[in-house]
Formats: structure tokens, sequence, C-alpha cells
């Protein structure tokens, strides 16, 4: 999405830029307006590539796994009380 959007964003702001509309009818001034819309773009440009680069890069996810089981057992002394048991074994994949 932010590649998508920066691009978006850098073509409307060169179009408000680089046209030749007349400004005598919107009262403002389109060149601002595109240049702000191109550094956006740009930026969202540079974000979007950042987070696509750690999304697809294996050694900056954290690939820490835990695994969890859960046993039961009974109370040798009193068999009316369960014991819960919560086992953990944490692995990590490289």
């Amino acid at each position: 999405m932010g590649i998508g959007l920066g691009v978006f964003l850098i073509v409307v702001g060169a179009v408000c830029s680089f046209t030749t509309l007349d400004t005598q009818y919107l009262h403002n001034n389109l060149d601002t307006l595109g240049y702000i819309l191109i550094v956006g773009g740009v930026l969202a440009l540079v974000f979007g590539t950042i987070q696509n680069y750690q999304r697809a890069n294996p050694k900056v996810l954290n690939n820490n796994r835990v695994e969890r089981r859960t046993r039961i057992e009974q109370d040798p002394t009193d068999p009316g009380l369960d014991r819960r048991i919560v086992e953990e074994r944490r692995t990590e994949d490289l």
C-alpha cells in the first residue's frame, strides 16, 4: 500500500506543479501544493520500501516460537484434586 500511495501522490503532485492551469480561478498556488504532494509521495515510497524489506528479510524477523502443552494429572493423595502442569519449550529458527 505504501508504494502505490507514494506513486499516486507523486503523480498528482507533478500534475499540480507542472500543469498550465489558470490559477486565476483557483485562488491558490498549485505549485506549492504539488511540491508538498511530491515530497509526501517520496516519503511514502521510502517507508513502503523499508516495510517491504523488513517483511521479506528473514534476519530482521523474530522467529522465536513458544510451544505450550498443558496436561492435567490427578493428585495421588487426593483423587478429587487435579494438578495442571504447563510445559513451555522455546525454539528459534534461523
